[in-house]
């Protein structure tokens, strides 16, 4: 596929853009149960800042979603933070999210969505260059690498005469 130009979108794009506006759609839905449910208790006022988290994550997943789904390409970034959201969303015990956040995360790294967002952003993506094999150095037997310089002799001191000393005050 073609991903040059900006209104052909990738397969695994869409993906994520259905799976995060879907996930949105049920945080919305999850934080919205989980606040209801909190303000019947006293203690669940107390919890009320925990039970809105889901729903501000669901608005953000829907704008984003938003943006990838629309017809006219904006310039949007990858964002692996709301995926990395999702995945801890299982505190609330939303498995959806989780597994949604998991699979963005891994689409995001796939070659043809790297390079559609390039593509959208101004920017191109090189695609990582293989390395390069090295030669072996083949050396001539008739040349030698390194000059072969003779060592010089090393030439030990004659031993010395040990001398005692004399101890003063003894003869």
């Amino acid at each position: 596929m073609n991903t040059t130009h900006p209104n052909l979108k990738p397969g695994l794009l869409t993906a994520i853009a259905v799976m995060t506006l879907t996930s949105g759609i049920i945080n919305l839905f999850w934080g919205f149960v989980a606040s209801a449910t909190a303000l019947g208790t006293i203690v669940g006022v107390v919890c009320l800042p925990i039970t809105i988290l889901p729903t501000i994550l669901g608005v953000f997943e829907i704008i984003y979603a938003a943006k990838l789904l629309s017809a006219q390409p904006q310039p949007v970034q990858p964002s692996p933070s709301i995926a990395i959201f999702e995945i801890l969303t299982f505190l609330m015990g939303n498995v959806f999210s989780v597994v949604a956040g998991i699979l963005s995360l891994i689409f995001y790294n796939d070659l043809t969505v790297k390079e559609y967002f390039a593509g959208i952003n101004g920017s191109y993506v090189t695609p990582p260059a293989a390395p390069q094999p090295t030669a072996p150095r083949l050396e001539s037997p008739a040349m030698p690498a390194e000059p072969v310089r003779p060592e010089p002799d090393i030439l030990e001191e004659p031993a010395r005469e040990k001398h005692t000393r004399k101890v003063a005050g003894k003869k």
